[in-house]
């Protein structure tokens, strides 16, 4: 059983007919007892990372999927994503999950040359993998996603990247560390390649997270 992480800011419908098409069985709850009957969770999420943590301090979920993620499978999407870092700088500076190191920062909107680029990054935008051997990346080739964002993930441990695209510069596209994984992209609106990384996700889960298909701890 899934849980998809219902605090007041997902796409809850996009991504429960994701898991619909997988034959994955889910719940949506905000309540940890609830979600304590499941065997891995979706964080996802939609808007202002303030206004989020300021939401799952509110229902007591901050501190309840820090311990989850000790022992199960933890999957950020988009803003879930950027929720599970130390901080982020969106509007003042806010505390996150601190479960992946690293925090969140605005795009500058000009390059290094001074060029100027549209900020959010939104669209398709083509992966490259940093970590192939990863197992929310088996069996897959680097396609095309659908991202779209105005801040992105400095992250603070390079071991953690596992697949980025390019936009101006390196923007971390998948990470993970331990049971917890995140995707800034969203997967359930990125086609064939998006549905089969959630197919990959849902069979770590039922691997208990414990060993990658690889056989390293973390992959």
């Amino acid at each position: 059983m899934i849980g998809i992480v219902d605090y007041g800011m997902g796409n809850l419908y996009s991504l429960s007919q994701a898991l619909k098409r997988l034959e994955q069985s889910y719940i949506i709850s905000d309540e940890p007892n609830e979600l304590d009957k499941t065997d891995g969770l979706i964080l996802p999420g939609v808007g202002a990372f303030k206004d989020a943590m300021a939401l799952l301090n509110e229902k007591k979920l901050s501190d309840y999927l820090r311990t989850y993620a000790q022992s199960k499978p933890l999957l950020g999407i988009c803003l879930g994503m950027q929720l599970l870092f130390d901080e982020s700088e969106e509007g003042v500076l806010t505390e996150g999950l601190g479960l992946i190191p690293g925090r969140i920062t605005r795009f500058s909107g000009a390059s290094k040359e001074g060029e100027r680029y549209k900020v959010p990054h939104m669209g398709w935008n083509t992966l490259s993998f940093t970590a192939p051997e990863s197992c929310l990346l088996s069996g897959l080739k680097p396609n095309y996603v659908y991202f779209v964002h105005s801040y992105y993930a400095d992250l603070e441990d390079p071991e953690t990247l596992i697949a980025a695209a390019d936009y101006f510069g390196q923007v971390p596209a998948v990470v993970g560390k331990g049971n917890v994984f995140g995707t800034q992209f969203h997967p359930e609106k990125s086609g064939a390649f998006g549905q089969a990384l959630l197919a990959n996700y849902l069979k770590f889960v039922r691997q208990q997270g414990g060993t990658c298909s690889c056989g390293k701890e973390m992959c």
